[in-house]
């Protein structure tokens, strides 16, 4: 069965996943917690990207970039379902390579049990 991303949708479930645990790293900052409204059928992940990174363009290839690496990571690596995710992206997603990037993001998933 293919787990599929599933992105939060309510503000409660933002404003509940930030007061959870967090890694943060060079590229991103990566909240987690357990909703209690959340079936273990979907990988629940929003990314988010600050005006302040550039214009909408460049936000959305942030964005494209990192749910690329979250597919690879869902076939690749054993990620826990039962936490929701907040991923905060940094302007150095856009500045590093591909393959840097998705191995700190792998690392780091690895590191949430």
């Amino acid at each position: 069965m293919q787990v599929k991303l599933k992105s939060l949708s309510k503000n409660e479930d933002f404003k509940f996943i930030l007061n959870g645990k967090k890694i943060s790293n060079k590229y991103s900052t990566i909240f987690y917690r357990r909703l209690e409204s959340k079936s273990n059928k979907y990988f629940n992940i929003s990314f988010i990207t600050k005006k302040k990174i550039g214009t909408a363009v460049i936000r959305n290839k942030i964005k494209r970039r990192l749910r690329n690496m979250m597919n690879e990571a869902l076939k690749k690596i054993k990620i826990n379902l039962n936490y929701s995710y907040l991923l905060i992206a940094r302007k150095s997603v856009l500045e590093d390579e591909y393959k840097f990037i998705k191995i700190k993001l792998f690392s780091e998933l690895k590191k949430i049990r």
